[in-house]
């Protein structure tokens, strides 16, 4: 393994982890269900647009609703392709493991198919980000791109999940660094970082932070240019934890808290729970306000829709949530 990328772990990345932390422990203490369809499905639109608007889509948050609805719209037919390629990979995303180089590069033939001639292939050429007549950045030799990327894969495999806030920001700009691909760097860097926060707390599946970053565009190409010259991620990662707190912040204050319902609570507990076997007993320590009588009609209703399988019989009975997606 080459050796951990270079970044400081200043006063600011410490201030903006914490709070990045608070608002997550506020989310889990209002015990909200998983976001509704319809938050969801805003967060992905704005995720898409937001990504590609920052690559020179001219596409509105209009037009990717009508694509994702199956609806025709007027407009280039490369921005249009772009859009119809970031919608599969997103739909995609929870197949992909974060750790694998090989799933990295069919996500890239996912997000590219149609607008390289090489999806999903590392770059055979050299490559610079040019500003006008002002280069910007010379990106590694093509022969060092795949040992490059596999040192930042190792990176990422010897980090501890509880780490991965500040992992998927170095990770991030690492790659803008090496620049890989042909095209599409941007957007791989962005979603690939979209992985790493999923993995890090769930709840950012469907926190929009590209529409942060593209509604700060300049300030983005700013700290990666400053990241550059200084030979250190560390201002990139400040800029990226402030856009995910932002984003974060807004997404948690558009939830609406409603009454908790059996079905509702169990959505939650599969969340906190996953595969492992539970009893009654640790689902009322969970949703500490509820009676154990309560928790015993949850049981029920869980096993009656087959959300739940139990073992056991009275005071040793144990449940687990079955594969069957709610």
């Amino acid at each position: 393994m080459g050796d951990k990328p270079p970044y400081s772990f200043t006063e600011k990345i410490f201030i903006l982890s914490s709070d990045i932390e608070r608002i997550l422990g506020r989310y889990e203490g209002i015990m909200t269900p998983r976001p509704s369809v319809k938050l969801r499905r805003s967060s992905r639109i704005k995720t898409i647009q937001g990504s590609l608007e920052i690559e020179g889509n001219k596409l509105t948050q209009e037009q990717v609703t009508a694509i994702l609805d199956g609806k025709r719209v007027l407009g280039p037919q490369r921005d249009i392709l772009e859009v119809k390629n970031a919608i599969r990979l997103y739909d995609q995303a929870a197949s992909f493991n974060i750790l694998s180089e090989k799933a990295f590069r069919k996500a890239h033939a996912v997000l590219m198919e149609g607008l390289v001639k090489n999806p999903g292939k590392w770059r055979t050429g050299n490559i610079g980000v040019i500003d006008g007549s002002k280069v910007k950045h010379i990106a590694p030799k093509p022969t060092m791109v795949a040992g490059l990327i596999s040192d930042l894969f190792e990176y990422l495999k010897a980090e501890e999940k509880k780490k991965y806030l500040i992992s998927s920001c170095v990770f991030h700009y690492e790659l803008e660094f090496i620049h890989p691909f042909e095209d599409g760097n941007g957007r791989m860097g962005r979603f690939w970082q979209h992985l790493i926060l999923a993995k890090y707390h769930p709840l950012f599946e469907y926190v929009p932070v590209e529409s942060v970053i593209r509604d700060n565009q300049e300030g983005y190409y700013s700290v990666l240019e400053q990241s550059d010259k200084i030979g250190e991620s560390t201002a990139f990662i400040e800029f990226c934890l402030k856009a995910i707190l932002d984003s974060l912040a807004k997404f948690v204050d558009e939830l609406k808290p409603e009454p908790l319902t059996a079905e509702s609570r169990l959505a939650i507990a599969r969340d906190k729970f996953g595969k492992q076997w539970f009893s009654r007993k640790d689902y009322i320590a969970f949703f500490k306000t509820i009676s154990t009588a309560t928790a015993s009609r949850d049981m029920l209703a869980g096993i009656t829709s087959d959300m739940l399988q139990k073992r056991g019989e009275k005071a040793v009975t144990e449940y687990r949530f079955t594969s069957r997606s709610d």
